[in-house]
C-alpha cells in the first residue's frame, strides 16, 4: 500500500506542476516549494536545536500559535520551524515572528521527507488538527523523534476507522501522543487500539482569549461606529453577501454595516459595492471620507477583521452557505451574538454554540432578516446571547497548558 501511495503522491506533484501554469494559487503552491530547502539551509545549522510545527493553512496556524508562543518562552535556545501546506496560510503568515523559519512543507515523498528531516533535524514535531502524512510520520518514528497531534478532531467517517483504512491507521501509530478536542475523538482512537490520548480541548480558545488582552483600537472604526448599532460581517463569500445585501439596503439608518469579504479582488469588491444602495466606502478610500455619514464600510484588505469584531454589536461569519465556515470564536469572544449559514456540521465549536443558542444559523434571506432584525431591535436579547458565547469560551480555555505539560516530558 505504501508503494501505491508514493506513486500517487509523485503523480499528483507532476500534475500540480502542470496545473500551476494556468492557476495562480497552484503556482504559489509549486513555486513556493522550490524555495523550501534553500530557506531551511540558510537559517538552520547542523548544531541548532529545533522544534517543528506543521499547519495545513491559516486556521490551523491560529490553533498552533498558542503552542508556538509557549515554546518560544520555554525553549529560547531552540529554533522554531513552521511549515504550511496551503498558500492561503503561507502567503499570509510567511513573515510571522512566531517562528524562526517559515516555509512550505515539501511533498510527502520518501526522498523529500528524508531531505527535510536531515535539514531540520527536529527534537519534536507538532502537527495541528488533521495533518496526517504517512511518509513524514513513518520517518519520524524510524528516527525516534516524538510527534504529537494537537487540537485533533476525529470523525467516524474518516478513513482511519474504515475497514480499508489499515495503511492510514498504521500512520497514526507513529504519533507519540494525541491531544484531541473531544471525547468522541478519544473513543474513536481507542476503537483502533490507540490509547496514548488526552482530551485537551481546542487551542483556539486560548488564542481568541488572548485577543481580549491586546489593543484592539482602530481609529477609523471609532469614527464609523460611534453612537450606532454596528453589524460586522466577516469572511463573507458571494453566497453570504447575497443574503446580507438586501437587509443592508433596507435596514434603519441607526445601524451601520462593516463587511470584510473573503475575496478582496478588485472585481468582486466593485460588484459588491455596486449592489449596495446605501452610502458605501471602501477601506482603501477612507483617508478623505467622513465616516460619520457613511452607512456601509467594505474592508478591501486583510489583517483587520479580528479588531473590527471588537466594535460589533452583532456579527455574521461567512462560509456557512458554501463548504467551509470561518472562525466563529473570533467575534464570539467579544460577547456578541453570531449569525452563520446552514453548513456548520463538523465545526465543533459552532455546533456547540448553536446548541447553546449564542450562534444562530440561517438557511435563507427570510430567516436572516428575521433574526438580524430581532437582534437589532432587542438589545437585552442580543446581550443575553452574546454572554452565552463569551462564557463558553472562558470555560473552554486551557488546552495549551495541558499540551505543554505533555511536551515538556518529551523534550527532557
Amino acid at each position: 500500500m505504501l508503494s501505491i501511495y508514493n506513486i500517487v503522491v509523485s503523480i499528483t506533484w507532476q500534475l500540480l506542476k502542470l496545473l500551476a501554469l494556468v492557476n495562480t494559487k497552484l503556482s504559489l503552491f509549486v513555486k513556493g516549494r522550490k524555495q523550501t530547502f534553500a530557506t531551511l539551509k540558510k537559517h538552520i545549522n547542523e548544531t541548532d536545536k529545533t522544534i517543528w510545527l506543521h499547519a495545513a493553512s491559516l486556521g490551523e496556524y491560529e490553533q498552533g500559535l498558542p503552542i508556538l508562543e509557549r515554546l518560544r518562552l520555554e525553549y529560547p535556545d531552540h529554533k522554531l520551524v513552521l511549515t504550511f501546506f496551503s498558500p492561503s496560510g503561507y502567503e499570509i503568515k510567511k513573515n510571522t515572528k512566531a517562528a524562526d523559519v517559515v516555509t512550505y512543507l515539501p511533498m510527502d515523498t520518501q526522498k523529500k521527507v528524508v531531505q527535510f528531516l536531515d535539514t531540520v533535524h527536529p527534537e519534536l514535531a507538532v502537527f495541528v488538527k488533521y495533518e496526517i502524512w504517512p511518509n513524514y510520520l513513518a520517518e519520524l518514528g524510524k528516527r525516534k523523534i516524538p510527534a504529537v497531534l494537537i487540537s485533533g478532531l476525529f470523525r467516524k467517517s474518516q478513513i482511519f476507522f474504515k475497514a480499508h483504512g489499515g495503511f492510514m491507521r498504521k500512520s497514526l501509530g507513529n504519533f507519540s501522543h494525541f491531544y484531541v478536542q473531544d471525547s468522541v475523538s478519544k473513543e474513536l482512537l481507542k476503537s483502533i487500539k490507540l490509547t496514548n490520548t488526552d482530551i485537551s480541548g481546542d487551542t483556539r480558545f486560548d488564542r481568541v482569549s488572548e485577543i481580549l488582552e491586546r489593543d484592539n483600537n482602530l481609529g477609523f472604526m471609532n469614527s464609523f461606529s460611534k453612537n450606532y448599532t454596528c453589524f460586522a460581517a466577516g469572511s463573507t463569500w458571494p453566497e453570504d453577501e447575497e443574503v446580507l445585501v438586501d437587509f443592508m439596503n433596507t435596514s434603519p439608518s441607526t445601524t451601520k454595516f462593516v463587511i470584510a469579504p473573503h475575496n478582496i479582488k478588485r472585481n468582486h469588491i466593485s460588484n459588491l459595492k455596486a449592489s449596495i444602495t446605501k452610502s458605501t466606502v471602501l477601506f482603501s478610500e477612507i483617508e478623505h471620507i467622513d465616516l460619520k455619514t457613511t452607512q456601509v464600510l467594505i474592508i478591501d484588505t486583510i489583517g483587520l477583521l479580528t479588531k473590527i469584531y471588537s466594535y460589533a454589536d452583532i456579527a455574521y461569519v461567512g462560509g456557512g452557505f458554501v463548504t467551509g465556515l470561518h472562525n466563529t470564536l473570533e467575534p464570539a469572544v467579544f460577547g456578541v451574538p453570531v449569525i452563520i449559514g446552514p453548513n456548520y456540521n463538523g465545526f465543533l465549536e459552532a455546533e456547540k454554540l448553536v446548541e447553546l443558542g449564542g450562534v444562530l444559523p440561517v438557511s435563507n434571506k427570510r430567516e436572516f432578516c428575521s433574526i438580524a432584525e430581532m437582534l437589532i431591535t432587542s438589545e437585552d436579547k442580543s446581550a443575553e446571547l452574546g454572554q452565552i458565547n463569551s462564557t463558553y469560551i472562558e470555560k473552554n480555555k486551557g488546552a495549551s497548558v495541558r499540551i505543554m505539560d505533555g511536551i515538556r516530558t518529551l523534550l527532557k
